[in-house]
């Protein structure tokens, strides 16, 4: 899952895994499962995998965890190539019909998160999830975990530079709107049916400084209870499916 084809990769779950196999099954090189797991959703896979070509392997729980570093492996562990990411931002950008719709994360470092954020993404339909390089964890086998598939799915694209990256959406006239709890706006105050770009900061520390000052616009969440902000995976699930409810209605 990183940018090099020849890394082998380590993906755990039934749903990576499953994903996997759907989008990419020659990158597959070995399943490991546990032998005493015997149940519907077990033999379910198992056949999924025989049908796609897949080396399956028996196994244990104790080598399982050795090898993803986990107890949640739900009994499904793959060695797999790494698929090297197809587009660039600007390809990417290019193949979209329709509005698009971007996810950036500015200081997302916990995969737990970034996995989370990645699976609300596939399901608001935004077209690529983006983050600084030197500010953001890479994908990686807890991350296609908690993202459930989503990380085969939404292109996840690391840049040098995220003001610059941020700079070139607005060249493409999309709209560049950042999150913060300062901001005197509400999301719902905003037209998110066009060509736009949601940027998020981690918890706590929020976007930086220089990424906040190259947006066109910050918004806040209203928050009505005693807590004062929101784990970044469910703040991008209440912005990007803010967006695609006022796209579905605007038709």
């Amino acid at each position: 899952m990183s940018s090099s084809p020849t890394k082998t990769q380590i993906l755990f779950g039934f749903h990576a895994v499953t994903v996997r196999l759907k989008t990419a099954p020659a990158s597959v090189q070995e399943i490991l499962f546990d032998a005493t797991r015997k149940d519907q959703r077990m033999r379910g896979f198992l056949e999924k995998a025989e049908a796609a070509g897949a080396r399956l392997v028996e196994s244990d729980d104790d080598r399982l965890q050795k090898l993803c570093g986990t107890t949640r492996h739900q009994g499904v562990v793959a060695r797999v190539k790494a698929v090297a990411q197809q587009h660039s931002l600007d390809d990417l950008l290019d193949e979209v019909e329709g509005p698009p719709l971007v996810l950036v994360l500015d200081g997302v470092t916990d995969p737990h998160n970034l996995g989370a954020c990645l699976r609300v993404a596939d399901g608001a339909g935004a077209h690529a999830v983006v983050a600084p390089k030197d500010h953001a964890v890479g994908l990686n086998a807890t991350v296609a975990k908690v993202a459930s598939g989503a990380a085969e799915t939404v292109p996840y694209l690391m840049v040098t530079n995220l003001a610059r990256t941020l700079n070139e959406l607005k060249e493409r006239d999309i709209w560049v709107i950042g999150t913060s709890d300062q901001a005197e706006k509400t999301l719902y105050d905003l037209d998110l049916s066009g060509p736009v770009a949601l940027v998020l900061g981690a918890e706590g520390a929020g976007m930086r400084q220089l990424t906040g000052k190259t947006c066109d616009e910050l918004v806040r969440i209203p928050m009505q209870g005693a807590v004062e902000s929101l784990n970044v995976s469910v703040a991008a699930g209440v912005c990007l499916y803010e967006a695609l409810r006022q796209r579905q209605k605007k038709g």
